[in-house]
């Protein structure tokens, strides 16, 4: 893992000689929003730039086959109970500048997230909670490496029963498809999952926590969940492929890409970040 401005450890060796070779850019860059955080954000038109300017290094990492994963949350206007399009922005900037295909857009709902905006939610009770953000799929190619399989889901308890039955309604649909016959009487050791992806991020006692408050290092604010991570690192990437991650916080795409034995590179500007992450990979 290395520590420094990723903007400015992408030109420089040895993290050159990588160029061309990452097959998965995931990340989840410090979001626009309408107040400083700790970790660091921009906001406005500088915020959309900023973000912009990294669109050409991603592109020069990345594989011609491979793919770019970018994490951004909603924002609200400051002062007021309405939402800015700046993120949806950065992203079309982002593309742009890159070339880059959008293949598919993502959604992540955390049912454990605290209400917010507060003052909209909590006190004067004119918004609902904001509990999801968008992961944004793109690449250089229109047919990147990508394989639903590796990330099949559980079938449904129907879906299992129709399984045992070999049988049910095939025929025309008021939807104008046609569901044949045969359809979906073939085991294919999973069902395939949608681009809501639903997990809770509520772990508290995990190692790298408990790693954090024994060494009296501060705990990244924005961890993300280990599953949100491995979705796309099963889905995107195989064994002993290199996944990248310029804006790694407390390391999680790291971790999950040891785990899952991919090659991996994480940079993070925070130094006290970094030396919390290790909990990621040692015992407390």
């Amino acid at each position: 893992m290395y520590c420094g401005k990723s903007d400015e450890l992408l030109e420089q060796y040895p993290l050159t000689l990588r160029r061309g070779k990452v097959q998965l850019i995931f990340t989840s860059p410090p979001f626009v929003l309408n107040r400083k955080k700790k970790y660091g954000n921009l906001q406005g038109q500088e915020y959309v730039d900023w973000l912009a300017s990294f669109a050409r290094l991603c592109r020069e990492y990345v594989r011609p086959g491979g793919s770019i994963v970018i994490e951004l949350g909603n924002a609200w206007e400051s002062g007021r109970p309405t939402m800015t399009t700046l993120a949806v922005k950065a992203l079309i900037e982002f593309q742009e500048a890159a070339d880059l295909h959008l293949c598919q857009e993502f959604i992540w709902f955390n049912p454990a997230r605290l209400p917010s905006p507060a003052q909209w939610v909590n006190v004067e009770r004119v918004r609902v909670k904001d509990a999801f953000t968008r992961l944004w799929w793109m690449s250089p190619s229109p047919r990147p490496k990508a394989d639903n399989r590796r990330v099949l889901c559980g079938y449904s308890a129907s879906m299992q029963a129709l399984l045992r039955r070999k049988k049910y309604n095939a025929g025309p649909r008021p939807s104008e498809h046609h569901i044949g016959g045969r359809s979906f009487l073939k085991d294919n050791g999973g069902a395939i999952p949608a681009n809501v992806l639903q997990f809770s991020n509520t772990k508290s006692r995990c190692p790298y926590h408990q790693y954090c408050q024994k060494h009296d290092l501060r705990l990244h604010p924005a961890r993300m969940p280990v599953e949100l991570a491995s979705f796309f690192i099963r889905f995107l990437t195989e064994e002993s492929d290199l996944v990248l991650d310029p804006f790694a916080g407390s390391n999680t795409t790291g971790a999950v890409a040891e785990g899952l034995k991919r090659r991996w590179i994480s940079i993070e500007a925070e130094r006290e970040y970094v030396e919390g992450s290790r909990g990621r990979f040692t015992s407390p």
